[in-house]
């Protein structure tokens, strides 16, 4: 790249962009295999709910290829790898809590034979009786963590006294992460008991701990590296430990270097995924459709272990009201334990799920007052100045919600197209098109304050070029990129000179795991303050040679000049060195004015707000219930966009993923507790045939971060998964056109063809009854 071209808000390609089409990134399972490499396979329960009474191994053992086998007594530290609470036992010790949980460890000269051998346990257990719904862990008091409440005003006395009220329900289901490379780790013993682990994992600190406490080490013996990942979307924040932890023991007991990767249909059995929920609404309104009172009931399935499931629960509730004003409003939440795989971070860390309930019930209300939902939504949307206070206490600083959705709304042609949507339904009576405008408002953060810190280590070398490290892990999402443009961009050379290196605990330590979409805006800042300290240093070096004040010292287009004078960037790092002046900076940073008190769920969790908004319109075939997405129109506030090409790429696969997650990606499981749904052959993530003919997606111009946000930029890594809600709203839309255009019965996300098909169903029965009447 020329050194003279801007980098910052320039569409710039991925930085690996030619090395993923081509084949050339290299993965953990790419990486050169170090001589005695062994292969680490973990046996799982067949059962969701069992004591273990005996468990012969003797047969694993003495497979030949077999080097080591491990049970929860053979681990000399901590058996679990729960990242905030304990409950993630590495394997199983005594008691099997979900199908699919670990029950012991072994390490083989190839992945086969570990698998053989694992088979030839002999295991004798007592089977218990599973919990496996959200209704029966509601029923038997089940849950993983105490059942919180969030409140606002009176929701009691609104509802009492409000003119009109609904009440009603809806089920949402959880999502299977998918990312293209599996769980995969490679531990390799050093001297003194030290252990490196190559691990896919948003989250390197964590896996560092996890390991240390597992093999009974000080942090300081254990060094985690994360090049790349081939996706983690929050599966790879807690769910890579138990991969990592498993094959350093593994490595430790034999002294030799141990990978560990886990297929598909075992990877998609044994981790976590987003969670399903179940959402009570009861909530009072004016003829308006103004919402006066509402109470809400968040009942989430955890899973078998509280995981990070806390702080989820906390983000629906966080996100209860979407961009919309709720005056009087109570969320209860009750976090409950099932015997299921233990569900975790999935992008949108629960925000997804409580926006699902307000945008059924604000489109319930449309419906019910029969105007047109878009209009409902408007009328409830928070305010400037009044009005703008969220139900845990928070004043909306930066709203833009209502001039991104009216410029959509201009954009899109939504009321020629509600119009023709109408007029169409009405000349076919077999296929219904359904047309929907949603928006949202998603809180930038991590909830859990201590975690809105990071690091970064700059080094600048005489001949002008770069090395940068940070605590940030790249998994596609551009992370790499974006923070090399700001570096590059402080120094005024081309990205070129600017070598992006692999996330290491040996060089930035204690951080935050990549996620609550805030990579850029902690890392980046991070890798900012270590870039600006160098760059003072070096102009004092130039001001001296130059004869001016260092104030008066500029870097632009790989010079640093003053006083009429220039010299390469290049020149100037060879002078600071002679000049013993180091070239060498930490960085640091951390989020200010955020604040909350779990306790009474009042505070400032986020930093600021991601505003955006989605139109889709959908064709649904009414005889079989299969639908197309016929076009999508999404506007979205990046604020100032440090590179509008990755910030393009996160929306559209944001509304892709998100659109999936509520339409065909349906996770189930049998009456024993078994996952069925464990393979492409029978989940069903979006392919290039479900993406719209039109697809139109822009950045909001106007977009600007008021808070100090690195260039004024807007996290993009989770809000766009919400964008697809419009897709789950056209549905209904579409669903209500096969009767009398506005009445919708219950169907529960995921909207699948079956669940269509069977709304499309009671709406003609409905309609048919009166008619059946009328001729009595």
């Amino acid at each position: 790249m020329n050194a003279v071209v801007p980098v910052l808000g320039a569409p710039i390609p991925h930085d690996s962009a030619p090395k993923h089409v081509s084949g050339k990134a290299i993965y953990i399972d790419d990486m050169p295999e170090p001589p005695g490499l062994l292969h680490a396979y973990l046996a799982l329960s067949p059962h969701a709910h069992a004591r273990v009474k005996s468990m012969d191994l003797s047969a694993v053992i003495a497979t030949p290829g077999v080097v080591a086998v491990m049970t929860a007594k053979d681990v000399p530290g901590v058996n679990d790898v729960g990242p905030a609470f304990p409950g993630d036992p590495i394997f199983a010790d005594g008691l099997v809590e979900y199908h699919g949980q670990s029950l012991f460890g072994v390490a083989a000269t190839s992945m086969a034979l570990a698998r053989e051998a694992a088979s030839k346990a002999v295991i004798e257990y007592e089977i218990l009786r599973p919990i496996l719904t959200i209704d029966e862990a509601l029923a038997a008091q089940s849950f993983v963590l105490p059942t919180q409440i969030m409140q606002r005003g009176d929701a009691g006395s609104a509802l009492a006294n409000a003119p009109l009220r609904l009440s009603g329900r809806i089920d949402v289901g959880g999502q299977e992460h998918f990312y293209l490379e599996g769980q995969v780790a490679m531990a390799v013993p050093g001297e003194d008991g030290d252990m490196l682990v190559h691990s896919s994992t948003q989250h390197p600190t964590e896996v560092q701990h996890l390991v240390a406490r597992a093999l009974k080490l000080s942090d300081n013996a254990v060094v985690c590296e994360t090049r790349r990942m081939g996706g983690g979307f929050g599966g790879k924040e807690s769910q890579a430990s138990l991969i990592a932890v498993s094959a350093a023991l593994l490595a430790q007991k034999t002294g030799r270097p141990v990978k560990h990767r886990l297929d598909r249909d075992d990877d998609m059995i044994l981790t976590g995924k987003r969670h399903h929920a179940r959402i009570d609404y009861d909530v009072g309104f004016g003829k308006d459709g103004r919402i006066l009172g509402i109470e809400f009931m968040h009942a989430i399935g955890c899973g078998y272990s509280p995981d990070l499931s806390g702080a989820i629960a906390d983000r629906a509730m966080f996100h209860a009201d979407n961009a919309y004003y709720l005056d009087h409003v109570r969320i209860v939440s009750h976090r409950c334990k099932t015997n299921t795989v233990s569900n975790t971070a999935f992008r949108g860390f629960g925000g997804p799920q409580g926006m699902v309930g307000i945008e059924h019930v604000v489109d319930e209300i449309a419906r019910h007052l029969r105007i047109d939902p878009l209009t409902v939504r408007k009328r409830n949307f928070y305010g400037k100045r009044g009005r703008n206070i969220t139900p845990y206490h928070m004043t909306v600083e930066d709203n833009v919600i209502a001039e991104l959705v009216a410029e959509l709304e201009r954009e899109s042609g939504y009321a020629a197209r509600r119009k023709a949507v109408k007029a169409f339904n009405a000349a076919h009576p077999w296929v219904k098109r359904g047309l929907a405008l949603t928006p949202i408002k998603f809180g930038i953060s991590f909830t859990l304050t201590h975690m809105n810190q990071a690091g970064a280590l700059v080094h600048v070398y005489t001949d002008g070029s770069v090395q940068l490290n940070h605590g940030g892990t790249e998994m596609g999402q551009g992370l790499y990129l974006k923070i090399a443009q700001i570096v590059a961009a402080e120094f005024g050379i081309g990205l070129d000179r600017v070598k992006i290196t692999a996330t290491t605990t040996a060089k930035v330590p204690n951080t935050s795991p990549t996620a609550a979409s805030s990579g850029t805006d902690l890392n980046g800042k991070a890798a900012q303050t270590a870039a600006r300290t160098i760059k003072q240093r070096m102009a004092g070096v130039a001001a001296i040679a130059f004869g001016v004040q260092p104030a008066e010292v500029l870097f632009a287009g790989g010079k640093v000049s003053g006083g009429g004078q220039e010299l390469p960037f290049g020149e100037v790092a060879k002078l600071a060195h002679r000049a013993r002046v180091s070239l060498s900076s930490t960085g640091y940073y951390s989020t200010p004015k955020i604040h909350y008190d779990t306790k009474i769920h009042r505070g400032r969790p986020f930093y600021y707000f991601a505003y955006g908004a989605a139109v889709s319109e959908v064709e649904v075939d009414t005889l079989t219930g299969e639908y197309r997405l016929r076009r999508v129109d999404i506007l979205h506030d990046a604020g100032q966009s440090l590179n509008p090409a990755i910030d393009l790429g996160q929306v559209e696969g944001g509304f892709v993923q998100g659109m999936g997650w509520l339409t065909t990606e349906e996770l189930w499981w049998d009456d024993k507790g078994h996952l069925r749904t464990h393979a492409p052959s029978t989940y069903k993530i979006p392919a290039c045939g479900d993406i719209p003919a039109a697809f139109n997606v822009s950045l909001f111009k106007a977009g600007r971060n008021k808070e100090d946000v690195v260039y004024r930029s807007k996290a993009v890594g989770e809000p766009p998964l919400m964008l697809g809600i419009a897709v789950f709203q056209a549905l209904r839309d579409a669903v209500a056109a096969c009767g009398d255009g506005w009445t919708v019965p219950r169907f529960d996300a995921p909207a699948t063809a079956e669940r269509v098909l069977m709304a499309i169903e009671t709406v003609r029965a409905r309609a048919a009854i009166p008619q059946a009447q009328a001729a009595d």
